[in-house]
């Protein structure tokens, strides 16, 4: 199967639009808050999601509370990670809380269902396949 050259983009295009989230904060006082979503399905479809995963519900929570809560206050935290209250998590909530929005799901709900494969809490790279050695630029 051929594979997109554009995945190692994507990455960097969040990185950079959530630094441009902080330049228009602090050079116009605006109020931002860079939404970093998990695994965005309606339910858990593979192990990896236990760590990744925020519901429906959840993630629609923190959609709906993010632009109306957020402010000075809230300045060094404007990155957010939308996810749920899996029990396996890579991310912490806080911030979210911080924003009114607390994670009720969790993914592990779901495991019975999930195939059978590497433990996310073991070496499976935090950004799944594509952070994976075989789609790393090759040094020249």
């Amino acid at each position: 199967m051929a594979r997109s050259r554009s995945w190692p983009w994507y990455g960097v295009s969040e990185v950079a639009e959530e630094a441009r989230g902080r330049l228009y904060a602090d050079k116009f006082g605006l109020s931002v808050v860079c939404l970093r979503i998990g695994s965005s399905e309606d339910e858990p479809s593979e192990r990896r999601h236990r760590s990744t995963w925020p519901s429906p519900r959840d993630g629609l929570g923190i959609v709906r509370t993010a632009p109306h809560r957020c402010g000075r206050e809230l300045q060094d935290r404007l990155t957010v990670y939308a996810v749920s209250a899996d029990t396996r998590r890579f991310w912490d909530t806080d911030a979210g809380a911080e924003l009114g929005c607390t994670p009720v799901d969790d993914a592990e709900t779901f495991a019975a269902r999930l195939p059978a494969g590497q433990d996310p809490a073991g070496t499976d790279p935090q950004g799944g396949e594509y952070a994976d050695a075989e789609r790393t630029l090759r040094h020249r």
